[in-house]
């Protein structure tokens, strides 16, 4: 058996400049800035769900282009719970010069309790159903983006918390704009579930944000070198900030500042396993600092970005790797040993 989490690997490079500003990310849950072109059939091209935690499994490579298929490998894993989202509503977007404005939605009939928490619901004696979608549909033309607007369920992953978050996915494929608005219309009020989404084997990016680590210095933010101690006054400090000329200091000077809860995109992560009964990961006792697994779940391999418990974007690939044979992985082993040391 090969294992793939131990290889030797090269050292992180934190003075890269491929991600600037080094700043606080404005939502939490993250943000998709742009979603992928799809065609076929009409679906949702997205997900959410809470990370779990991590464990490792043995399976049989499959890729013909990998100089190891054929052989058993040990290689780690990331377990994503994916409560049923509910879908709330429906809007409605057209792209013109300015970018990407918003012409309408509709709203459920009846929404959740859990989301009086979140937003005031709209007064039932005026706000007619029928009569605000027939005007939507008099709006729609071929070229607009028609999205879900749906909450997650964050109680029913045992998470500390009952006010639900509100994301938005695309419907992608269809002909044009009002084959998918009929079929946003088949799910308004239902639950989707992670399997409508995505298949096992199949690549997907994941967008969340990162653990926060808060204020800290220039040789743990960067990774600059220690200053000898007898040399100069500060020794976790570069040397020299800059030049005489320009007289100000770059923005690629390293400096104390904001390290962690960024958002960050993981391009083209393979799924290893998608499944209803939780018996099959759970470890004994459950995930620290998460706890037992009740609902559907996602099994990524490698790692993924953010602390446990927090909501984990998925997206269909924007940059899809086509020599990938995106079959079903035959696993051979998942490691469920108590992650407490008992």
């Amino acid at each position: 058996m090969i294992s793939l989490g131990h290889r030797k690997q090269s050292a992180p490079r934190h003075g890269s400049l491929r991600y600037m500003p080094r700043k606080r990310a404005l939502h939490i849950k993250g943000r998709i800035r742009k979603w992928p072109i799809i065609k076929g059939d009409c679906q949702f091209i997205g997900f959410a769900g809470f990370k779990s935690g991590m464990t490792h499994i043995n399976y049989v490579m499959d890729q013909k282009s990998n100089p190891l298929f054929g052989k058993e490998l040990m290689a780690p894993v990331t377990i994503i719970e994916t409560p049923p989202l509910i879908m709330i509503g429906i809007k409605v977007y057209y792209k013109d010069e300015y970018g990407i404005k918003c012409i309408g939605e509709i709203l459920n009939k009846e929404l959740p309790k859990e989301l009086s928490r979140k937003i005031v619901f709209p007064n039932k004696e005026k706000y007619n159903f029928e009569n605000k979608k027939k005007e939507l549909m008099e709006k729609i033309k071929d070229d607009f983006e028609i999205r879900g607007l749906f909450i997650t369920q964050p109680k029913k992953a045992g998470l500390p918390r009952i006010k639900p978050d509100i994301i938005e996915l695309k419907i992608a494929g269809g002909s044009n704009a009002i084959e998918r608005f009929n079929f946003a219309l088949k799910y308004l009020g239902k639950q989707l579930r992670v399997m409508d989404c995505f298949k096992e084997g199949e690549l997907i990016d994941v967008i969340s944000v990162t653990k926060g680590k808060g204020f800290q210095g220039s040789v743990k933010r960067f990774g600059i070198k220690i200053l000898p101690h007898k040399t100069r006054g500060n020794i976790r400090e570069v040397g020299c900030i800059g030049p005489w000329h320009p007289a100000r200091t770059m923005y690629s000077v390293p400096r104390a500042g904001q390290m962690g809860f960024h958002q960050r995109i993981e391009h083209n992560k393979r799924i290893m396993k998608i499944g209803e009964n939780a018996d099959e990961i759970n470890p004994k006792g459950g995930f620290i600092n998460y706890g037992v697994i009740k609902n559907d779940y996602i099994m990524i391999l490698g790692s993924i970005p953010g602390p446990k418990k927090r909501l984990i974007r998925l997206r269909k690939p924007i940059r899809l790797r086509k020599q990938i044979l995106l079959n079903s992985p035959e696993i051979t082993y998942i490691n469920k040993e108590s992650m407490q040391g008992k």
